[in-house]
């Protein structure tokens, strides 16, 4: 996806764990949102969870925060599996569960984690992939929020 594209719509998910289901109307319009790529399989994506829950937490009156559950193998298509490990992670976030890499091919995302941070009116203002880079990630909230650095 390249920066300022329109936020994909949120279709095509064999489930969703911690929702009824989202819109991209839902996720527009009101306040930036940061979407997550992860997947039960991957380590770096474990380790990162602490942060993208504090930084979730941090942000919950300014930010929506959805997760995506990319499966990279066959053994990450299992929905008991996915949800202990939401469980074990504290992912309380809404997931969108994308066994058949729908939305994952809408993002042309190939990896986790992955981040993705869109302003208010649903376009594109920041993309970032791998396990670190949670100073980045605030930055760049920050700055679609309006917000001065901490």
């Amino acid at each position: 996806m390249k920066l300022r594209a329109p936020m994909p719509e949120l279709q095509g998910e064999t489930e969703w764990l911690n929702s009824n289901g989202l819109s991209k109307e839902d996720l527009t319009g009101d306040k930036p949102t940061l979407i997550h790529f992860w997947s039960v399989s991957c380590g770096l994506c474990k380790e990162a969870m602490p942060n993208v829950n504090e930084f979730r937490d941090e942000y919950s009156n300014d930010l929506n925060v959805v997760a995506v559950h990319m499966p990279r193998s066959e053994k990450d298509l299992d929905l008991d599996q996915i949800k202990e490990v939401a469980d074990e992670h504290g992912i309380s976030q809404p997931i969108f569960v994308d066994n058949q890499h729908k939305l994952t091919d809408a993002f042309e995302n190939q990896y986790v984690p992955a981040y993705y941070v869109f302003d208010s009116e649903g376009n594109l203002r920041h993309f970032q992939a791998g396990g670190g880079g949670m100073k980045m990630l605030r930055k760049r909230v920050n700055r679609v929020l309006g917000k001065n650095e901490k």
